[in-house]
């Protein structure tokens, strides 16, 4: 049995009113949050999710999306710093990324994974220390979930209803306690919003 290093689990997701993490049109359907995204609050919260994280959790989806983006904000002198802040520390800190069709990692200090994301998640939790960020990532953020792994949810709450698309809370979830530990409300009624589990 490994011990615990007191490491949080936490995830950063995005949601519409009626708690979609996408549209209808499929995972790169993100038409009701484009207008969101760049925002005061949401920067300011996007700096919040990674201010104490030293890992990096991603489904191959994102890491590919982000990893195609992310890397030549960091170099871009002329990008907000919130983002600079955020694509730099992407670019450095370890990630782990699921996956069950990469053989090996095209990004570094990546590796890749197939395996339950509850299993590597515990594992991660004996060694190191900081946070472990499952970084906008559904299809891992809802297993650890069922299996009551998360510390923390930063979550952003955007004012459309998408009418279709993959939600994040299924029925079925063991019943959980979450405190509210910070909100935010933006100009265009975007809300960022941060729970603690209650243990």
């Amino acid at each position: 049995m490994t011990k615990p290093t007191g490491r949080r689990v936490t995830a950063n997701l995005s949601l519409t009113l009626d708690g979609r993490c996408h549209g209808p049109g499929g995972p790169g359907d993100f038409a009701a949050f484009a207008p969101y995204v760049v925002t005061e609050v949401a920067r300011d919260h996007m700096n919040r999710i990674w201010e104490s994280a030293t890992t990096a959790v991603l489904g191959r989806n994102n890491a590919e999306g982000f990893m195609g983006y992310w890397p030549s904000v960091a170099e871009d002198e002329n990008a907000d710093p919130r983002d600079r802040g955020y694509a730099k520390w992407l670019v450095d800190t370890e990630k782990v990324v699921f996956s069950t069709t990469l053989t090996e990692a095209p990004w570094e200090r990546t590796r890749v994974v197939n395996a339950p994301a509850a299993d590597v998640v515990t594992d991660l939790k004996a060694t190191g220390g900081g946070d472990i960020l499952v970084n906008g990532s559904a299809s891992v953020i809802k297993p650890l979930l069922s299996a009551d792994l998360l510390d923390r949810l930063y979550l952003m709450i955007f004012p459309e209803i998408a009418g279709g698309g993959r939600r994040l809370f299924d029925d079925g979830l063991p019943a959980t306690k979450w405190t509210l530990t910070h909100q935010e409300t933006g100009k265009l009624g975007e809300m960022a919003m941060v729970y603690d589990r209650v243990r």
